[in-house]
């Protein structure tokens, strides 16, 4: 399936349901493989590209089509991160206030326990949600810089 084609069954399928959550998910894809037009990729990439999208199963003829395509868009997602290390927009950012909320909530019992028990916990996931946010739009910012976010 060319890149074309994707985007053209894309704005099709938007046509087609009312439904919020399918449109959001279609427009999605519909903005990734524009912003990959846009890239600077060479003719194996871009065919690469479009062998995952024929892999992924698209045209067919789903019961539960919202469920089949967010699948779809997160295994393409995966795709492009592992062999292009292309992001979308905020992935660090995402990943990054994850950890911060993780190793601020184990901060917060271990070291902030000495304060009250759920004050310790509040204040280790605020500020580890915190610097990792701060952390995920720095390497957000790297990866828009060196031209790898969609």
């Amino acid at each position: 399936m060319t890149l074309k084609n994707a985007i053209n069954l894309f704005e099709r399928f938007v046509n087609e349901t009312s439904k919020t959550s399918e449109i959001k998910i279609y427009r999605e894809f519909i903005e990734i493989i524009k912003s990959l037009e846009m890239k600077d990729l060479s003719k194996n990439d871009i065919q690469s590209i479009e062998n995952e999208l024929e892999n992924l199963n698209l045209k067919s003829n789903f019961a539960n089509r919202k469920k089949h395509f967010s699948k779809a868009i997160s295994n393409f997602k995966t795709y492009l991160k592992d062999t292009f290390s292309l992001t979308t927009k905020g992935y660090y950012t995402t990943f990054y206030g994850g950890l911060g909320l993780v190793f601020g909530l184990l901060f917060g019992v271990a070291i902030l326990s000495s304060l009250e028990r759920s004050l310790g916990i509040s204040l280790g996931l605020i500020g580890g949600m915190v610097i990792g946010s701060i952390m995920g739009r720095s390497k957000d910012a790297q990866a828009r810089a060196a031209g790898k976010m969609l």
